[in-house]
């Protein structure tokens, strides 16, 4: 848990500068495609596809764009037709890794993604060879300063799981991935609006790194959710704010 704030800062800065490249369009694209598909186009029946209409706009995609991709999803068997798919590993220093990936071409795939951890000094493992140490949850953050007490009330008010504060100051609003978009929608209309949110893949140890480490790791994560397959990357990497400044 220490090291999910950091980590999530690390993600948020990341997903700025991947808005910018207009990579990340075409990754909420298909999630929302492959959403509908699987669940239909009602957000309100689909959680799945609530949670990706939310992230989509929240990265500033037109709602337009989204409906166009809904549409596609929910016209069954029109376009492409992607598998999920999700391989695990280690980087530098024992770091456990997961990549969640959506693919209509898995051995092009797995040859990207094999490729991206021996180039980083990483290994591919077997299935379920990490996925034990990370349990699916829905996350809220909040920065340090932020109304520990008030957070709390209404967190526990909007059905939350638990309210952890960091040592940085920092608050996480944990929820099950069900009640998330609740949950949040439910903060944001008591005035409490997340400075990141987002269901995870939350680890339950952590590894800290150095900054050589932490180097090693970071590219590695940037190599692989650089791929055109890669929809998200989880790690147990924890990173202190001491190592980040100096990234």
């Amino acid at each position: 848990m220490a090291g999910h704030s950091k980590w999530a800062n690390i993600k948020h800065r990341k997903a700025a500068q991947d808005a910018k490249r207009g990579k990340i369009f075409t990754k909420h694209i298909r999630e929302l495609t492959v959403a509908a598909k699987m669940g239909g186009a009602d957000p309100d029946a689909n959680p799945r596809l609530r949670t990706a209409i939310d992230k989509a706009l929240g990265v500033n995609m037109t709602r337009d764009t989204v409906e166009r991709a809904i549409k596609r999803g929910a016209g069954a068997g029109e376009g492409e037709n992607y598998d999920e798919i999700r391989y695990e590993g280690y980087g530098t220093n024992g770091v456990a890794i997961m990549v969640d990936c959506l693919t209509d071409n898995i051995n092009r795939t797995v040859s990207e993604v094999r490729h991206a951890f021996s180039k980083a000094g990483g290994n591919l493992g077997t299935d379920g060879s990490v996925a034990y140490l990370f349990s699916k949850q829905g996350v809220l953050g909040y920065p340090a300063g932020a109304d520990e007490d008030a957070i709390m009330e209404a967190a526990l008010e909007a059905g939350a799981d638990d309210v952890t504060t960091h040592d940085d100051g920092s608050i996480d609003v944990l929820t099950t991935p069900e009640a998330f978009m609740d949950v949040k929608e439910t903060m944001v209309a008591a005035g409490h609006v997340p400075e990141n949110a987002e269901i995870t893949m939350q680890p339950s140890t952590t590894v800290d790194l150095n900054l050589e480490d932490a180097e090693k790791v970071l590219r590695l994560v940037d190599a692989l959710e650089d791929l055109d397959d890669v929809q998200n990357v989880y790690s147990n990497a924890d990173i202190s704010e001491e190592v980040m400044a100096q990234l």
